[in-house]
């Protein structure tokens, strides 16, 4: 058998079609064109399915079907990948124009998001606190608007600079505990609790008094009133 013009042609015989009880050879499937979007989305996937630990450049080359070589041509190493990643997932948080009537509340926005879509990425909170200046376009963008956040609630540029960084850490932070406890068992937290409990009670009589009456406070369901705590803390300092 051979083809002329694209016709098989059978013992000088012109055929358009195999039988139809005949296997047709299978389609060889297109792989998608390489990118440095491409790979991160997909380091992100692999994130979300498998946690941060698995995410490596072979992981994410054999998500691809491709070979880790192919990789290296757009994102250089795996720490610049999971960068580009906590990039990626900074861009889903919307940034406000800055409204000087209610800037407090804008920023108080601002740094909720964040730990949301932090959050909604486990293992990307320890990204954040481990990379020490974010120079991706989105991190850049987060820190002018918060910036601009403070600047319109009248902070000198100084000022602004180093409220940013107490808030930026204190967000972070937040985040980082709360990422690294989603990932616990939580009988084993609550087993935990009680250990601690029996212990402290065990040592001399009011020698940890209040952090015995405080264990309560510290849960999951707490998480929220404690940030927003800290939030007024800081935002009310700067007012004061």
């Amino acid at each position: 058998m051979f083809r002329t013009n694209g016709v098989r042609v059978k013992y000088g015989v012109r055929m358009t079609q195999d039988p139809p009880w005949r296997t047709p050879p299978a389609k060889p499937v297109a792989k998608p064109r390489l990118s440095q979007e491409l790979i991160v989305r997909t380091g992100l996937e692999v994130l979300l399915r498998e946690g941060l630990d698995a995410v490596s450049m072979r992981r994410v080359a054999q998500a691809l079907g491709t070979g880790p070589a192919s990789l290296y041509a757009h994102v250089a190493t795996k720490d610049e990948l999971v960068e580009l990643m906590l990039d990626q997932v900074l861009e889903q948080v919307p940034l406000p124009a800055p409204d000087p009537d209610r800037w407090q509340d804008q920023v108080r926005e601002l740094l909720r998001a964040q730990v949301r879509a932090v959050l909604a990425h486990p293992g990307i909170a320890k990204v954040a606190w481990q990379v020490m200046i974010p120079v991706g376009p989105n991190a850049l963008r987060h820190a002018e608007a918060l910036l601009s956040l403070l600047r319109a609630g009248g902070l000198s540029l100084t000022r602004a600079a180093y409220a940013a960084d107490a808030l930026a850490l204190y967000t972070k932070a937040f985040a980082y505990e709360g990422s690294a406890w989603s990932g616990v068992d939580q009988t084993e937290i609550a087993a935990r609790g009680r250990q601690m409990g029996e212990y402290m009670s065990s040592l001399p009589p009011d020698a940890f008094a209040n952090m015995l009456a405080t264990g309560h406070l510290f849960s999951a369901e707490t998480a929220a009133e404690r940030f927003e705590f800290g939030l007024d803390m800081l935002l009310g300092g700067l007012t004061a």
